[in-house]
């Protein structure tokens, strides 16, 4: 019985990596001299923070251009509401999802179930795993059969009346 899982996972260690970069450049850049950007990780989460809206656009830019060069969907990042710390600093909190939500995983059980195919899928926690009752050899053993029905059909042409 085949089977498979649907799952939505991100690779922590290229997300780390991406993390330590850009903060290494946001030290380094002209334009952040003397200013408190940084980006803290944690569990699940990355805190971005920043003097000003400019500069946290700024600082969000670099981190995207680094998760996208280390392979990293950017996708998978949920950007929370930007919120002021003291004075004029600012943070942002953005999550790193990982898994499949409950209302997306409903959704992809619905269309496997609506497609017709002999497939049953169910969630598994933050997957969802699809599975046929259909093995291997006798799914290439219906496709054999099927091309040579189509070969052998009889055209039947119908006159204008």
């Amino acid at each position: 019985m085949p089977s498979f899982d649907i799952v939505s996972e991100v690779n922590q260690v290229e997300v780390r990596n991406a993390l330590d970069q850009t903060n290494k450049e946001v030290s380094t850049r002209f334009d952040f001299k003397g200013s408190d950007a940084r980006v803290e990780h944690a569990e699940k989460a990355l805190t971005i923070y920043a003097d000003d809206d400019f500069k946290l656009k700024q600082v969000i830019d670099i981190l995207t251009g680094k998760l996208t060069k280390r392979g990293v969907d950017v996708r998978a990042l949920k950007y929370g509401e930007v919120e002021k710390v003291s004075g004029n600093k600012v943070k942002q909190v953005v999550t790193v999802r990982v898994g499949i939500e409950q209302e997306l995983s409903k959704k992809i059980v619905k269309l496997i179930k609506d497609s017709k195919t002999k497939v049953q899928a169910s969630i598994q926690g933050d997957a969802v795993q699809a599975s046929s009752s259909i093995d291997r050899g006798q799914l290439l053993w219906r496709r054999r059969d099927s091309a040579r029905s189509a070969r052998t059909t009889p055209r039947v042409w119908q006159r204008a009346q």
